[in-house]
């Protein structure tokens, strides 16, 4: 018998229509968005679309990703859209670069 193995976490960043973003984690980002679109997800979400989703990127395990959340979540706004335009493929890299 095979073990499945669990999801990878991702880390993503969405838009609200007034221009907010929110960072959050989840290992189905696809089914996570659709929540906060149908207004069942975050409640900082509710009847603040449409939403875009700008970032997914893979965060690891459910203890690298709550780590990953809470250092974008530290990021200031201008962080976070660099952080969005450069679309990383390695998150920690990118958080370990701009610290040096």
């Amino acid at each position: 018998m095979h073990e499945i193995a669990p999801a990878p976490w991702q880390l993503y960043i969405v838009r609200t229509a007034a221009g907010s973003l929110y960072t959050g984690i989840s290992n189905n980002v696809p089914r996570r968005f659709q929540q906060h679109q149908k207004g069942t997800g975050a409640k900082a979400l509710r009847g603040k679309g449409p939403l875009e989703l700008l970032l997914t990127c893979e965060a690891g395990d459910r203890a690298l990703a709550s780590r990953l959340e809470y250092q974008v979540k530290q990021l200031s706004r201008q962080e976070k859209l660099r952080l969005v335009a450069s679309q990383p493929v390695s998150l920690v890299r990118w958080l370990s670069d701009r610290s040096d």
